[in-house]
């Protein structure tokens, strides 16, 4: 590309320290080759569809963010060009062009095609960085068709070119600059990914948590492949039809805000903290609302940790130490009354903790949980420190978090004693499993499996077709409670819900075991109608607000029942879809438009029939609307045999996103839920009026 249409941004600071800042190529270290990336892609981007698709993405940027931890970037451009383009541009020290002094070729071609190459692993490159080991950029660079890097360092632009991972030739001066930075242009290979295809939203929700990460650092996001106007939400602003910039001032607090935005908040002053204790650094925010549950996400080095780790630790330990400390400082919780607990002081609380740890140490490779033993009293101290203070000096807002406290405490005591008359000692273990309840004679968990099912005709379908020594079988009736709107005591007196969380075993609330768990396996089973949608979506809302680790582990699916069968001679067909009928029908020469007609005139007559519809006639056609409709057999066979049923495995890719929509769809606000459904009205598909 030549250096005029660059989008990189001078920086004359930066080009003056670059000598003193000691980032040159006998910074990049080298661990191993590339060799297997192109055999075994998944086991660096996690699959070979869309989310590695978009992982792709994440690596390149990562490495810009990294820039910016380190303070030498403050813009970043990412764009999606036509023909499955990517480029991401950055106005950072950009890559050192140098020659390796032992690797004798260009820093910039190691970077870009030998893995664990990179400035992450030796001295004066990075202090604190992200990304995926250190190993993005090359393994981008040998997942796709052609990657292009431009690099403004030195007062020139160099250019490199690869293919399939290999430099196409040696780095080139293509021309003079007076700024620095790193432009990465990539095409992923559609020979090693299903689809190539990149989602605008999902670009747009994972940039802007990453801007809110790293407050004054501009990102902007351009959709070059189509003249349509893109969409983002409010907090991001709009340049152009498909061009949005994000930009936060106020880093997590900001946050804080977006995530709140439909939700009732207790006291009006966000809490927020940025401190650097030794080499930790860390951003601590939150703010109650009057929900139930906690929101609390947990960051170290940009990277989400789903499994918390040792700074989670540390705020939470402090987080109850000071409110209980301040509560009986101001005689509000008194001598004879116990202390509120953790679980009190979490309700309703939207909290985020990010820290920048030099040398962060992940539990796993998805880097889940943060493991470094000296996060946590850094963490605790100063988030205590300043707790302290705040409370102090906002008397009004300590007033709303102290009595959101006590209230949860309340609630948590009613839901005590309700649990304990209904989750007596021994009711777990089977001794009083509920009466509607079919229950497997397996006894091992990892073998068992639960259908939760809609109504009691199509839970007698399914005890009498299901395999009994494996598969369970428990009838719903009606809908069950919306937990979105209430606490655990509504819930656990609720006997639907009941039923079901003394089935599942695990119990609920601050005594939740994953370790007993039934069944591994948790089948929800409505009908393709409007109330089975409904009802789905209420048991969702259960698992993932008060079952959560149940999703993570992999545990819960949905059922998969089929839509139409058809039958022909004696052979009879089941079709899951819409889709695949038609294309099935097409096949027999018959227009399914032309059914739908006939289907509503009854009384046409046979001269006006067509050949389509004298051919429809032959095949004998139902639309399942009920599992009830089904017998045992049909049930069997289509949807509870493991050897062809058809499932889908509930997972969380954002559990902050998940959370947002649960809030708008399940939550007592109306507006928020009637502008969503407004604007999603157009995508959804199989609407059931």
């Amino acid at each position: 590309m030549p250096a005029k249409k660059s989008s990189a941004t001078t920086n004359k600071k930066k080009a003056s320290a670059e000598k003193k800042s000691g980032y040159d190529a006998s910074n990049i270290t080298v661990l191993e080759g590339l060799e297997a990336v192109r055999k075994r892609p998944g086991m660096y981007i996690g699959s070979t569809g869309s989310r590695g698709l978009h992982h792709m993405i994440w690596e390149v940027v990562d490495n810009s963010f990294d820039e910016a931890m380190a303070g030498h970037c403050n813009e970043i451009t990412i764009k999606l060009q036509p023909d499955h383009w990517v480029s991401v541009t950055d106005n950072g020290r950009g890559i050192p062009v140098d020659i390796h002094p032992k690797k004798k070729v260009s820093a910039l071609e190691l970077v870009m095609t030998t893995l664990h190459a990179g400035g992450k692993f030796g001295d004066g490159g990075y202090k604190v960085s992200g990304g995926l080991h250190g190993v993005g950029v090359s393994v981008v660079n040998a997942l796709s068709k052609e990657v292009k890097a431009e690099v403004h360092r030195d007062g020139k632009v160099w250019l490199q070119e690869y293919k399939l991972g290999k430099a196409k030739a040696k780095v080139k001066a293509i021309g003079k600059t007076k700024v620095t930075g790193t432009i990465i242009s990539f095409r992923a290979d559609d020979d090693i990914f299903d689809t190539l295809d990149f989602s605008w939203k999902t670009i747009i929700d994972h940039l802007r948590q990453q801007a809110y990460l790293n407050k004054g650092v501009k990102i902007h996001i351009v959709d070059e492949r189509s003249p349509e106007e893109r969409e983002a939400d409010s907090s991001a602003t709009k340049i152009t039809g498909s061009s949005y910039q994000f930009y936060f001032e106020g880093g997590i607090a900001s946050y804080i805000k977006h995530i709140n935005k439909n939700r009732e908040p207790k006291h009006d002053t966000i809490f927020y903290l940025e401190k650097k204790v030794d080499e930790i650094a860390m951003e601590v925010a939150f703010q109650y609302t009057a929900d139930y549950s906690e929101s609390v996400h947990c960051f170290a080095n940009n990277i989400t940790n789903p499994g918390g780790g040792t700074h989670l630790v540390g705020f939470r330990t402090a987080l109850t130490r000071t409110l209980n400390n301040y509560a009986r400082k101001k005689n509000i919780i008194k001598e004879k009354d116990p202390n509120l607990s953790g679980e009190d002081v979490r309700e309703g609380m939207t909290a985020i903790i990010s820290v920048k740890v030099p040398d962060p140490q992940f539990e796993g490779q998805t880097k889940d949980k943060l493991g470094n033993p000296e996060v946590r009293p850094a963490v605790e101290a100063a988030f205590a420190e300043q707790l302290e203070i705040f409370l102090e000096e906002n008397p009004k807002d300590a007033e709303g978090i102290i009595g959101k406290c006590l209230l949860a405490a309340k609630a948590r005591n009613a839901a005590r004693i309700a649990r304990d008359s209904v989750l007596r000692k021994g009711a777990l273990d089977g001794i009083t499993l509920p009466g509607k309840l079919a229950d497997c004679a397996s006894r091992k968990a990892e073998n068992s499996e639960i259908y939760i099912v809609e109504g009691d005709s199509a839970g007698g379908s399914a005890k009498q077709g299901r395999d009994r020594h494996t598969q369970a079988i428990l009838p719903l009736r009606g809908k069950v409670l919306n937990v979105e709107r209430a606490r655990l005591d509504k819930i656990l007196a609720n006997n639907e819900l009941k039923s079901l969380i003394i089935a599942l075993g695990t119990n609920i609330g601050e005594m939740f075991d994953i370790g007993k768990l039934r069944y591994h396996k948790i089948i929800i089973m409505t009908d393709a109608d409007v109330d089975g949608s409904h009802i789905r979506t209420l048991l969702l809302t259960l698992f993932f607000r008060y079952f959560p680790e149940i999703i993570t582990q992999g545990h819960l699916y949905i059922a998969q029942p089929p839509l139409y069968s058809v039958k022909k001679g004696k052979g009879l067909e089941y079709f899951y879809n819409e889709e695949a009928l038609h294309k099935y029908l097409k096949k027999e020469g018959i227009d399914f438009a032309e059914i739908e007609i006939e289907n509503e005139d009854s009384e046409s007559e046979d001269a006006e029939d067509t050949s389509s519809k004298k051919s429809a006639k032959k095949l004998g056609i139902q639309r399942y609307k009920g599992l009830g409709e089904m017998n045992p057999e049909q049930l069997w066979e289509t949807t509870m045999n493991p050897e062809n049923r058809i499932m889908l495995q509930v997972t969380i890719d954002d559990a902050e996103n998940a959370s947002e929509v649960f809030d708008i769809l399940m939550g007592s606000e109306v507006a928020p839920r009637k502008k969503f459904i407004q604007t999603h009205a157009k995508s959804v598909k199989n609407l059931d009026i």
